[in-house]
Formats: C-alpha cells, structure tokens, sequence
C-alpha cells in the first residue's frame, strides 16, 4: 500500500500558463544551439583578424564540444538534485559571461576561454526537457519536449545563415554582444515563467565520478577531434584512445559502488535506455554530416565541374528550410509517439534521413536539389530529437530525468564529433586539383552521403530492437511498462506528470518511488 508524502500546495491564480514556460525554454535552447555553431563562417577569417594559426582557430569550434559534453550530463545531475530551474539559470549566466569575453577581445586566448564558457551552456537543452516533465500536465508532455529537444537542429540551421550575415555586414564582435544580451533577455524571462520544480534526487552529489566522466570524454572527444591533424596513429592520438578506455573503465567500477552515483549504470544498462543513447550517436553522426558539408559544397567553386561558387551567406541559407521545417514537424512528431509510441517515431525518422541522403546523393549538381535533400535529411532528424528524449523518459524513474537526457544529449555530441572526424578525413582523403587549388571530388562528398545514410540505417536497426511495449503514454510520464505498474505518491510540483494530481499530491508508479526512497536509504 504506497504511503502518501505530502506535496507543496498547488499553484496559484497568479502562475503564469504553461504555454509560456514552453516558449521561453524553446528559446533558450534554440539560443544556446546557435552558439555552438555560429563561429563555423568566421573560422576562415579568425588567423587575419587576431593573429593566431588556423590550428588555434579551430579550438573555437573544439573547445565548445568539449565543455559542452563534459558539463552536459554533470549539470543535468545537480538539477536533479538541487534544482532544475536554479541550474539553467546559472547556465545561461555563464552563456552571458562567455559571449561578453568574446565580445570585449581578439586575443585567441581569451576567445578560447569565452567559446568554452559558452559550450557549457549547453546543459539548458535537457535542463529544459527535464522541467518540462516535472510541471506539464501529461497530455502536453511529448508536444512540448519535441519541441525542446528539435532546438539542438534548430539552432544549428539557424546560427550558420545568421553568423554569415554578420561576418559580411558588420564588425565580428557584434554577433557575441548580440548573443550576451539574448542571454541576459533569457535569464529574465526564465525568472518570470518558469516554476522550480520540488521534484529532488536525494544523496551527495557525486564529485568523483564527475571527474571520471569528465577525463574520459575530454581523452576521447580530443583524440576524435585532433586526430586528423596529429596522425591517427601518433603517440598523442593512441595513447588519448588508451587513457579514455582505462579511465572509462575504472570511472565504471567506481559508480557501480556508490550509493547516488553520476550515471547510474545499472539504470543505463536497460535495453530500453541503452539503445536509445546508441541510437542517438547515430542520428547525432547523420544529421550533422548535413551541416558540414552542405555550406562548403556549394561554395566550392564552380572550376570543381559540380561546385556553386555561391556566397557564405548563401551557403548558410541553404540550411534555413530544414530549420523551419523541425519547428514545423516537432508537433507531428509528438502526434506520432503519442500514436503509435515513439519506437515508430524514431524508426520513421532513421527511414527518412536515410532517404534525404539518397536524394542528395544523386542531386549534388542543382542548389534548389541540394536545399531539398538537405531539408529531407533535416526532416528526420526533427522527428528523431522530438522521439529520442520520449524514449529516455519511458526508460528512467522521474527522478533520473535530467541526468539521463544529459547523457542522451552527450551521446548525439560524441555521434557529432566522430561526423566531423569522418567527414574531415574523407574530404581531404579524396581530393584533385581544380582551378589551381585542390578541392574534394565530388565522389568525396558523396562517399559522406554514403557513411551518413549508414548511420541512419544503423539507427534504424537500433530503434526496432527497442522494447515492443506502445504505452505512448509513458513516454511522456514515466509510466507504463517501462516504469512498472501500480502507483503511489512523492513531493513534486503540483503540475504533475507522473500521473493524476489529487489534492496536490503527485502520483507516480511505485517502482519509480522505491527507488527513489532505496537512493536516499543508501544515502
């Protein structure tokens, strides 16, 4: 007989509506997705306009993966366990503080500092999605994280047509001042409409195996990213490979030992968990082959036989349509997981990136073709991110949320980083002599076209091999199969998504409650 846990009391009148809270923390996102690319036009012109190497330059781009990955999932941690609302605030603050150093200095090094600082920003995606969960009612739970979760492709789409406008129109520092005041704008709209949910993880945070975590993913995502320029078989690159193994390794016999760890492993070894963050490293892979080689494809020259000779601007836009097309579809997706569950949403989304990949494949010739098939493969992967964090939250308990679509978001970034491993390499493997410079073949592209639909198919094959169970409903509560059967109470938000609200008591499945009160024995 599950015993009843008192609720704060419900909200008020004075509460603004849940509709805003959507808009605000989609906004967020879709803020934070821009920075991490809207460097990307103006890394050619970075050596010129501070002084630094084009290797300094690229860590502008490499430094943001890696503090994006590292505090993704530890933030999503300490939301869980200290305050979801308070943890996205401080993320976005440091969003500000990495935008104003950007915007005061041309020195590499403090550019460096700043584009870091903004990277960590990105924990306000599952932060978001996390918050979502704990204070919409439950039909409003899938429409809503769709949402959120396309952000991440929104922002990218948007960022390159916006930074190239900048770079060709104005002084570069703008679009960081622009960005800082977009953040401040953000920071107080999140102060106005967006409830703290009581919802807590209980226990110590887990300091040592943030550490862990942190060490393996900078040895990996560094040998990844510098690979190319190292030699993948020098002693920097293998022996980051090693050190990211063995530090993994003891980092995973750590937090099989403690009561509260960072990631619980047991948690994330469910078949319904696990295939899903496998899942999203192969959209994460195929969605941003699309990104990085559409703006250079058509700004090649047209000396190539197949280049455009287009303009950065041009280039940019190119993008634009599939980023108006993930707004468009994050609420069909929705629709479609609350159907037919979201298994089907993501397999139908691994079928039509595979599909807008054949298309460009045999359309690279034509800019209205390439915009189509770039829009297709956008298409998808707008399906994919709606579905993805659906799926982790049927997985997990109530009280894991943050931390695991953490971990679901770092799982698509490492999928990102070996995309631009993989695509660096080719391009620069496959490659002939056009207008006295050497440029990629087109076959090189199209070998890209090739590796990115694998990836999808791939994705594809993972999505079937999920757990059978429909329950569309727990994706978006934490209920059903997944979760268990029965339910019972626990402190939370009176806006409850777990279950029906009775008298400002939350209800929720009574495996999900066990294992919250077994987390705070053991603590």
């Amino acid at each position: 007989m599950p015993a009843d846990i008192p609720a704060p009391p419900a909200a008020t009148d004075e509460t603004p509506h849940p509709r805003f809270a959507v808009g605000v923390l989609a906004f967020c996102g879709v803020v934070v997705a821009v920075m991490q690319t809207i460097v990307v036009p103006l890394l050619p012109h970075i050596p010129a306009l501070t002084g630094a190497t084009p290797a300094a330059a690229s860590w502008l781009v490499t430094v943001t993966l890696l503090t994006g990955a590292v505090f993704t999932p530890v933030l999503g941690r300490v939301g869980d366990m200290y305050g979801k609302r308070r943890v996205l605030i401080a993320s976005l603050m440091v969003l500000v503080a990495g935008s104003v150093l950007c915007a005061v200095s041309s020195h590499i090094g403090v550019l460096i500092t700043g584009r870091a600082l903004q990277g960590a920003a990105l924990a306000v995606v599952p932060l978001g999605i996390s918050i979502l969960r704990d204070e919409l009612p439950p039909e409003r739970v899938l429409s809503a994280v769709a949402l959120m979760s396309s952000t991440l492709g929104i922002g990218a789409a948007v960022g390159l047509p916006v930074a190239a406008l900048v770079v060709e129109n104005f002084d570069w520092h703008t679009m960081f001042w622009v960005s800082g005041v977009i953040g401040v704008i953000d920071i107080v709209l999140v102060l106005w409409c967006v409830p703290e949910s009581r919802l807590r993880t209980r226990g110590r945070f887990d300091a040592v195996g943030a550490l862990g975590l942190s060490g393996a993913l900078v040895c990996l995502l560094l040998a990844v990213t510098q690979g190319a320029d190292w030699g993948w078989t020098s002693g920097r690159t293998v022996g980051l490979l090693a050190a990211a193994v063995v530090v993994a390794l003891l980092w995973g016999a750590y937090e099989l030992r403690v009561p509260t760890p960072m990631v619980d492993l047991r948690i994330s070894a469910r078949p319904a968990v696990l295939l899903t963050n496998v899942a999203a490293l192969l959209i994460g892979f195929a969605f941003y082959a699309n990104s990085l080689v559409t703006a250079q494809m058509v700004q090649e020259p047209k000396e190539t036989g197949y280049g455009l000779g287009a303009s950065i601007v041009v280039s940019g836009l190119c993008l634009l349509p599939g980023g108006v097309m993930m707004v468009a579809l994050s609420p069909v997706s929705a629709r479609i997981s609350g159907r037919y569950g979201p298994k089907v949403s993501l397999a139908l989304a691994a079928g039509v990136i595979a599909a807008g990949y054949v298309v460009r494949y045999f359309t690279s010739h034509s800019l209205w073709l390439i915009i189509a098939g770039a829009t297709v493969v956008a298409s998808g992967t707008a399906i994919a991110y709606s579905a993805l964090p659906a799926l982790v939250m049927r997985g997990v308990p109530v009280s894991e949320t943050g931390a695991a679509n953490g971990l679901n978001t770092l799982m698509r970034s490492i999928g990102q980083a070996f995309c631009s491993a993989t695509v660096a390499a080719v391009l620069a493997g496959i490659t002939f002599v056009a207008g006295g410079r050497t440029a990629p073949t087109l076959h090189a592209y199209q070998v890209v076209f090739l590796i990115a639909a694998g990836a999808a198919l791939a994705a594809l094959l993972v999505s079937l091999c999920l757990p059978g169970s429909r329950a569309p409903e727990a994706a978006g509560t934490g209920t059903g199969t997944e979760a268990g059967t029965g339910t019972g109470t626990v402190e939370g938000s009176s806006r409850n998504v777990a279950g029906d609200r009775k008298d400002g008591v939350r209800t929720m499945p009574v495996r999900e409650i066990r294992e919250i009160r077994e987390t705070q024995e053991g603590a």
